[in-house]
């Protein structure tokens, strides 16, 4: 019997969470859709983040980093419609007056405030009619708009990102859930993206981003949608031990039990944010295995997702593995073309680095799926790396001529 099962929630599924969001008219184009967002801990909780390496960082980046050098967490506020970022000086003042205005509302201390923000870069933030909204904001603050908050932080997403797990431990029961926003600008390290994760388990702050930086390198950095990092990445990580008895010790049975649940909801969030991409029709696994090292996997595979090219094929239902070949060649990977095969769905589409005997509409019929996994074998040692990505429609172009 599973010690993990899905459960509904997302970010208030942990015990002791609460969500709310607002309208504050964020974007002068948004016509009354909410666009602040406030997730929050009844008791302090610890903090961890992992956030872009863009050396561009947004100012609410900037802020939450800093702030999370404090012992204790206890909430987050989120907006969408401005990113914040290319924003000066200014741009750091108004995250920092937000983290004060929240805290004031909440009755915590400013360092327990982290911020997130995500739209349009080089636009000022409107700080006074976001706080002006902060006293709503906070009285509806409840367990059951864990969905509210999710939807509030989109952007050109078409669906809300949640998902919460259940987990049967040694001292007991504990829940883990998150949410998360991202369509487009998508490419490791993470993505155009947000992501807040909440557990009720207790664990220390160390253990937690530890655990949270494993994640989020297995999941959110391998995405990509159409290589282009952003300036705003976050994902943090809030746990309160509301749970009760259960305590995550380094090294013991439970924490791996923790590290699972949290790599569990970090990929389903993950695998939505490639499935919602930006006029994408095609959820496509890579695959690289037989790599001399995992560095040299993880350039080929990620050469491959990014290829405009190949993802071009992709979108016309064409399984033209030449591009495929080519793009694992200037990758700057030591490879021998004579040993490479290639397959789509496991039908062989190259042996040895020439055309396998294969019926071109088998390779057709793999590549018309709506998902599908392609997987290159390089025959040079045992290294293996994954990255999830999408095809390059007529749509993304359509969708990214303006703002």
């Amino acid at each position: 019997m599973s010690v993990m099962k899905s459960i509904k929630g997302g970010v208030t599924a942990s015990k002791g969470f609460r969500a709310a969001a607002v309208f504050a008219g964020i974007k002068a184009s948004n016509k009354g859709r909410d666009d602040m967002a406030l997730v929050a801990s009844e008791v302090p909780a610890v903090g961890a983040g992992v956030f872009t390496t863009n050396r561009v960082k947004a100012a609410p980046v900037r802020v939450s980093r800093a702030h999370l050098r404090a012992p204790h967490a206890c909430a987050v506020l989120l907006n969408s419609g401005n990113a914040n970022a290319c924003t000066g000086p200014c741009g750091i003042s108004a995250a920092k007056k937000l983290a004060v205005a929240t805290a004031d509302v909440l009755d915590c201390g400013l360092r327990r405030v982290l911020v997130c923000s995500t739209g349009r870069i080089g636009v000022p933030l409107p700080v006074e009619k976001m706080v002006s909204k902060l006293p709503e904001l906070a009285a509806r603050l409840s367990a059951k708009n864990g969905g509210a908050a999710a939807r509030a932080i989109m952007t050109s997403d078409t669906f809300v990102k949640e998902y919460a797990v259940e987990v049967k431990a040694s001292g007991g029961t504990f829940r883990l859930g998150g949410m998360a926003k991202g369509a487009g600008m998508i490419d490791p390290n993470m993505a155009t993206m947000l992501c807040v994760v909440t557990t009720d388990a207790k664990i220390s702050k160390g253990t937690l981003q530890n655990a949270l930086h494993t994640a989020v390198e297995r999941t959110f950095n391998r995405i990509t949608v159409d290589g282009d990092m952003s300036t705003n990445d976050t994902v943090l990580a809030l746990a309160n031990g509301a749970s009760g008895g259960v305590s995550i010790k380094a090294g013991s049975a439970d924490h791996q039990l923790f590290a699972d649940a949290l790599h569990e909801v970090c990929l389903k969030l993950a695998h939505m944010i490639v499935e919602d991409g930006e006029g994408v029709s095609k959820f496509v696994t890579v695959q690289v295995r037989g790599a001399s090292s995992l560095q040299a996997a993880r350039k080929v595979a990620e050469a491959v997702a990014n290829s405009t090219l190949v993802k071009c094929a992709w979108a016309g239902n064409d399984p033209n593995w030449g591009r495929i070949l080519d793009a694992a060649g200037y990758c700057g990977v030591r490879i021998r073309e004579e040993l490479v095969d290639i397959y789509y769905d496991g039908v062989a589409a190259v042996r040895g680095g020439t055309a396998a005997p294969t019926p071109k509409q088998q390779l057709v019929a793999a590549v018309s799926g709506k998902r599908f996994t392609v997987t290159i074998d390089l025959h040079q040692g045992r290294a293996f790396y994954t990255v999830y990505t999408t095809d390059l429609t007529e749509k993304y172009v359509e969708l990214n001529l303006s703002e």
